[in-house]
């Protein structure tokens, strides 16, 4: 199953990436060698993530770019963080403090993709490389690293239509999209509706307010008292936080075995999983995603080529043939949990299975 949903996203990323393959490279992303002067292994990178209540952050991403900085400067690069908890004017506000404190290169995951973008430019102008981080900011971007986010969607919808079965011509669901500032939920939502549109009745849809599960469990809420609660038979989630919050919101409605997607393998995702209230996540290699970036960053810190590093290019709406790397996705459902999340270390047995889940992973067969 896992072979299948890898095959799947890389053919999807090499179709949706081939167009830009011969894009006309932009001034930020083509010179990287040779505008940037040769440094040593002592530089200084900036990390700038967008908010803490994703758990994704602050567990992996954080540490993983620091541990893959220091392994490719022999312990003698630095990273300076700064958390912008979802406030974008907070984020440019980061932004200032790191060209003022002189760090040599920004890897930037953007609360907003749009506002950022003056913000890269100051950085641009003061000679700091900008790496564009899981979401494509715009301004002049000098690489970046993601996922394929239009496969993320179709992957979750393609799962929701698997749970609903037979009684998808006749169901009807919600749809809870991320927020309208990040440009990944318009592209999971684009994938999303290629799989699921015309095939299965869209009662609600809504775009959730900073990500946050509160708002997606208002949203819920809204939809259940709209539609009735006889009458939604499954609700696509662009990650596992609303999910959370959307589940809550089915249960105090007395609505169950209704299938929920989600994204981002969160423990508390993976334990719904577990129990059956959460039908699937998307996993995503944060590892791969975090080494990418953290070398991408190196490189362009020490005035090096991305040659050998990024392998696409992509554009955005202010800057063409933007270097690179797609990493691809797997559908996590309760069947390959052994083969994702626990084989590639995020979690543990023990820490899925804790005394309120070991029935429900026994059950499963997860020992």
């Amino acid at each position: 199953m896992r072979r299948a949903a890898v095959a799947v996203a890389t053919t999807a990323m090499a179709v949706s990436l081939a167009a830009c393959g011969s894009a006309k490279e932009s001034d930020g992303g083509s010179d990287s060698s040779d505008s940037a002067a040769k440094k040593g292994d002592d530089i200084k990178v900036g990390l700038l993530l967008p908010e803490n209540q994703t758990a994704r952050y602050e567990k992996f991403d954080k540490p993983m770019i620091e541990k893959k900085v220091k392994e490719l400067t022999n312990n003698k690069g630095e990273v300076v963080y700064a958390n912008a908890k979802q406030d974008a004017s907070l984020q440019n506000q980061q932004v200032d403090t790191m060209v003022t404190n002189k760090v040599d290169v920004l890897i930037v995951d953007a609360v907003d993709y749009k506002a950022i973008a003056g913000s890269v430019k100051k950085a641009k102008d003061a000679g700091i490389k900008v790496v564009a981080f899981d979401r494509l900011a715009e301004g002049p971007i000098d690489a970046y690293t993601s996922f394929d986010n239009v496969t993320v969607g179709k992957t979750q919808g393609e799962a929701l239509l698997q749970a609903l079965g037979d009684k998808a011509k006749d169901a009807q669901i919600v749809m809870m999209n991320g927020s309208s500032t990040d440009p990944n939920a318009a592209q999971f939502k684009e994938g999303a509706h290629a799989a699921l549109d015309g095939k299965v009745k869209v009662g609600r849809e809504y775009d959730t307010k900073e990500w946050k599960p509160e708002n997606a469990n208002a949203n819920m809420e809204g939809a259940i008292s709209a539609l009735g609660k006889d009458k939604v038979q499954g609700v696509y989630s662009a990650n596992d936080g609303m999910a959370g919050g959307i589940i809550t919101a089915l249960k105090a409605a007395g609505i169950s075995d209704v299938p929920v997607t989600g994204q981002d393998a969160e423990l508390a995702g993976v334990q719904r999983i577990v129990t059956g209230e959460q039908y699937m996540s998307v996993f995503k290699s944060y590892p791969k995603e975090a080494e990418t970036a953290a070398e991408m960053a190196v490189a362009l810190a020490k005035g090096e080529s991305l040659d050998s590093i990024a392998n696409d290019k992509v554009d955005s709406a202010t800057a063409k043939g933007i270097p690179a790397v797609i990493v691809p996705v797997v559908s996590l459902t309760k069947d390959n949990i052994k083969e994702t999340v626990i084989k590639d270390g995020f979690y543990t047995i023990d820490e899925i299975c804790t005394d309120k889940y070991k029935a429900a992973c026994d059950k499963i067969g997860l020992k």
